[in-house]
């Protein structure tokens, strides 16, 4: 159990930090009608809120893959997951999230100089919310978002998957009733947790590029629910 046990102290230390660098200003805003921040800030929160989003995403990942080694190769799930395996799916989640998140900041920050306004519709700094203020051409910094989006959620989401048809191969295969629902029981909080963090970036990825005729809070309370509801929930 110790290797779940370390990712689930990451999971949770990873919801800590996202969750800090959105409600304070999330309450400033709501409690104490204080809603301007500087340009400089708001694209440190954006790029802290995505990079700590893409690390989120890459522990599921690892999650997914520990309760598939553990249930389909039991005996060699101790020599895999090894201490140092997880010291390097930490560090590597850490590269992965701050090399592809940061050319996000720089294209906003070297191409974009003139925007139409400097209201950002969301309570909390958001890529596509700020890249959508721009006079400029935004062509690039859409793409790269997508990109981004795709890269990292895309992958883990596909492995995550792969896992899981895996996992239900090898539990309905087995005998015994009881043992299938062990089986099943030991990735039913993993499962919950996968579906809730993806379904609403999902609703809330998809609202923000694709649905122009949706109002504007409902993707302003679809976002605050996806990256606030996650971090309640997680166990």
């Amino acid at each position: 159990h110790q290797p779940m046990f370390i990712l689930l102290a990451l999971l949770g230390a990873t919801d800590i930090a996202l969750s800090t660098c959105i409600l304070p200003k999330m309450l400033g805003i709501f409690w104490f009608h204080l809603p301007k921040i500087y340009f400089d800030a708001c694209l440190l929160q954006m790029w802290l809120i995505h990079s700590f989003q893409s690390i989120e995403s890459g522990i599921l990942l690892a999650m997914a893959l520990d309760r598939y080694v553990a249930i389909c190769d039991p005996l060699r799930h101790a020599t895999i997951f090894t201490h140092q395996l997880l010291t390097q799916i930490g560090v590597g989640l850490t590269l992965r999230a701050v090399l592809l998140e940061t050319p996000c900041l720089i294209l906003i920050k070297c191409r974009l100089k003139y925007y139409q306004t400097t209201v950002v519709s969301h309570s909390y700094c958001e890529h596509m919310a700020i890249v959508k203020l721009a006079a400029e051409d935004i062509r690039i910094n859409k793409i790269y978002g997508l990109f981004v989006a795709f890269s990292i959620l895309g992958f883990d989401i596909i492995f995550i998957t792969l896992s899981y048809i895996r996992i239900f191969i090898t539990v309905f295969s087995l005998p015994q009733k009881e043992a299938r629902l062990k089986a099943f029981n030991t990735c039913i909080a993993h499962i919950c947790v996968f579906l809730e963090f993806y379904l609403l970036g999902f609703f809330s990825f998809f609202t923000h590029r694709f649905g122009s005729h949706i109002p504007p809070y409902i993707h302003i309370l679809l976002s605050n629910l996806y990256l606030l509801v996650p971090p309640l929930l997680n166990p």
